[in-house]
């Protein structure tokens, strides 16, 4: 071992990695009033795939405050996507507006700009952020993680310690792979080649901004326009396929002979020029086994990463890192707190991923008109007798925020029939008990409608429980609502958690709200009865009350 060059550094949080997720964290934890380093191995601006980002990062953006950056850098709006895949041979497209009303559009970034952004919007929130700086080792104590070592700009070795560490190291993942945490997924057994051509041609008004997406017999491409004027083109295939055309052909060839096959794409290429590239990318999709531990917490792909049909990388990335920073400061100012905040920080990371985890499967079965022996495969594997159709309906979509994916498999796609049968069941029931209420509301005074003397009954499973939940940057005591629309559990206000509580079954809606009028002081009168009444309308449409009896 060698002896460190220079003094030890000491703060309070060490993040590991510059990127999205790093860089969010970062920023997160600084605004708290923490005193966070940031260690870099690269100089940014750096090379990095993922360009096209989801409507679902913007509120990220917003909240970090770089959203006015994003937009005067020039990157492309992603209205929707283009897609070669399912039941037509031919492009069709969908849009972010069908589903997203606030965010209805998104962004091609150019990832070496777009990261260096958000990693100097750290360093102006107050992070010590140090770029040419590779991290070599966590370093523990008694079990605990205290500090890091690393060298500056190839120099010798230093230590940096801290009271927290976040491990934002990408897929180097040095804290996954010094316990073995991580664990590759079997289902999604894919590489990818991909390289950046100049002089594409974009496809025609309006989806000129759109990613296309297009299915050919070994797998399928993206092609992402950006306002540099490039497009990045990738050909995502089957791991030992790839392996041994890559072997066979070298990277390039690999990569011209998939285009060959795929004529979408081969049209846009028609008359480009390779500007860089290409890129080979090997078994990239796991998941850690647990990514909170003793004085650490893992972000981005450090912690996971997903195949790459939906653009999750760097939503994944963003939204764990608001989450470990609100978990971090919650560690650090109330260590009782810290055991029951990281099975949420658990539960909430792991229910996003296996959201594009359970999409991502359908997709792939739905394709059934392609032929070929990726597609083969990926159909066989995408059965799984273990669940219904209903558990893969609620797993895949049911509670969820929309992204419009689940859609477009219904319309697009060949989906499994009983799968499309549960999502067909679902929406019916819900339509039924909406227009229901709306029949119900006849009269502007609450206590003279039709459900004020209901009497509700919850469905089976219902429960409320004391759970921690994010709020002002870190993690509080709330109430979680679990429901058959929800069965991770959601966030509830003190009203819906007391409401839930008291319906036995028995006792009508009017003396359930004459009962929270005497009970809650902080809301009085017709405020709490029109927030009462609202609540229950919620909660009749999602299933959470399974039967308004009298009305």
């Amino acid at each position: 071992m060698t002896t460190p060059s220079g003094p030890d550094l000491n703060t309070d949080v060490i993040v590991i990695g510059g990127g999205p997720g790093g860089s969010t964290a970062a920023t997160m934890l600084a605004r708290k009033g923490l005193k966070v380093l940031v260690l870099e191995r690269e100089t940014f601006p750096r090379e990095h795939i993922g360009e096209s980002l989801l409507p679902a990062s913007m509120p990220v953006l917003e909240e970090l405050g770089v959203m006015p950056a994003v937009e005067k850098a020039g990157f492309i709006k992603k209205w929707g996507a283009t897609m070669v895949w399912g039941k037509q041979t031919e492009p069709w497209s969908w849009y972010f507006r069908e589903t997203n009303k606030r965010h209805p559009h998104s962004y091609q970034v150019w990832r070496p700009q777009f990261d260096k952004l958000l990693l100097d919007n750290s360093r102006a929130s107050g992070a010590d952020v140090r770029e040419g700086h590779h991290v070599s080792e966590v370093l523990f104590e008694d079990g605990k993680a205290m500090g890091v070592r690393f060298t500056e700009n190839g120099s010798g070795e230093r230590l940096a310690r801290a009271r927290w560490i976040v491990d934002a190291s990408g897929q180097a993942g040095l804290i996954g792979r010094k316990f073995d945490l991580r664990k590759w997924d079997s289902w999604f057994q894919n590489l990818a080649v991909y390289a950046y051509f100049s002089g594409a041609e974009k496809l025609a008004a309006p989806n000129e901004g759109n990613i296309l997406i297009e299915a050919y017999p070994q797998g399928w491409f993206w092609n992402i326009p950006l306002h540099n004027g490039w497009m990045s083109v990738g050909a995502v295939v089957d791991k030992q396929v790839g392996s041994e055309g890559v072997r066979q052909w070298g990277p390039l060839e690999f990569l011209m002979r998939q285009i060959a096959q795929a004529p979408h794409s081969a049209k846009l290429l028609r008359n480009a020029t390779l500007a860089h590239g290409p890129v080979v990318l090997r078994d990239w999709s796991y998941v850690s086994d647990e990514v909170v531990g003793d004085g650490y917490i893992l972000v981005g792909d450090a912690a996971c990463f997903i195949d790459p049909l939906f653009s999750s990388g760097v939503h994944l990335a963003m939204s764990a890192g608001v989450m470990a920073a609100a978990y971090v400061v919650t560690a650090l100012k109330d260590p009782g707190m810290r055991a029951p905040a990281a099975k949420v920080y658990k539960d909430l990371y792991y229910r996003e991923y296996s959201h594009f985890r359970e999409m991502a499967k359908l997709f792939y079965a739905s394709n059934s008109t392609m032929e070929g022996y990726f597609w083969e495969a990926r159909r066989i594997l995408g059965d799984d007798p273990s669940m219904t159709p209903r558990e893969a309906f609620i797993r895949a979509v049911a509670g969820q925020p929309p992204r419009g994916y689940e859609r477009v498999v219904l319309d697009q796609g060949h989906a499994p029939q009983e799968f499309v049968q549960a999502v067909r069941t679902v929406e019916a029931e819900q339509t039924r008990r909406t227009a229901k209420l709306a029949a119900l509301r006849t009269h502007p005074d609450v206590t003279r409608l039709p459900l004020y003397n209901a009497v509700p009954h919850l469905a089976h499973g219902i429960r409320v429980e004391r759970k921690p939940v994010i709020a002002e940057g870190e993690f509080v005591w709330g109430h979680v609502l679990t429901t058959p629309g929800h069965p991770e559990g959601m966030p509830c206000s003190p009203l819906v958690a007391e409401m839930v509580g008291r319906i036995d079954g028995e006792t009508p809606v009017s003396k359930l709200v004459s009962g929270l009028r005497e009970d809650l002081n902080e809301v009085q009168g017709a405020q709490l009865e029109l927030g009462a009444i609202a609540a229950l309308h919620v909660l009749y449409v999602d299933g959470t009350i399974a039967q308004l009896r009298g009305v």
